[in-house]
């Protein structure tokens, strides 16, 4: 035999009060007790729906970032948006070592900076068409994909290294030698464009599957 349910309290409690078999009241008794067992099992009930709609409009509205990567052979520059899309800034640049090295650091990268898609520089020629290293780059993409499983998408970076290197020298800055690379700033470049065109349409994305 099962295990008997036990009674909501609120039924046990007009239970108790119930007076002798046969007395007049007893009707009444047993519609207060009906009426209290019906009121809790709806706030239990309310109180379930509010927990999930609470849980669900928080992974909705949760923050992500945005991490742009400016493809190279030999390096690879990044720019990190912030948490609420609004702004680019340069994060970093690493010379390559290895495809299984490489994916490791983007993968510690992400998760420590909260990255929830990320975009790779597409280096189309002036004329829009795709060359040997547009074709790398997108090649790099799918991998970056299927390994990180993050949301990647391609992003036109034509002209960005030559703006990039106009900035730093309009700038004067003196932080950069003359051999510095300027791949992470170029990512931010472009990450900055893909920020103000869709400004107001990004939606917040799920993070990195574990």
């Amino acid at each position: 035999m099962g295990k008997k349910r036990s009674r909501p309290r609120a039924l046990v409690l007009a239970s108790e009060a119930l007076p002798s078999r046969g007395s007049p009241a007893v009707p009444a008794v047993l519609a207060v007790a009906r009426f209290a067992y019906t009121m809790q099992k709806d706030m239990t009930t309310s109180s379930r729906a509010m927990v999930r709609d609470s849980s669900a409009a928080s992974q909705e509205s949760k923050p992500c970032r945005i991490l742009a990567i400016d493809y190279g052979r030999k390096r690879i520059g990044l720019a990190l948006s912030d948490e609420l899309q609004l702004t680019a800034q340069p994060l970093q640049v690493f010379k390559r070592v290895n495809r299984r090295e490489d994916l490791r650091r983007l993968r510690d990268i992400c998760r420590k900076q909260g990255v929830a898609r990320i975009l790779v520089g597409h280096p189309l020629h002036i004329s829009g068409e795709a060359g040997e290293m547009a074709e790398e780059a997108a090649r790099f993409a799918a991998r970056l994909r299927k390994e990180l499983g993050i949301e990647v998408h391609l992003v036109d970076e034509r002209l960005t290294s030559w703006e990039a290197a106009q900035l730093i020298a309009e700038s004067g800055s003196s932080g950069r030698g003359k051999e510095s690379s300027l791949d992470d700033v170029a990512a931010a470049i472009f990450l900055r464009e893909y920020l103000e065109r869709n400004r107001g349409r990004l939606q917040p994305v799920a993070g990195e599957k574990e």
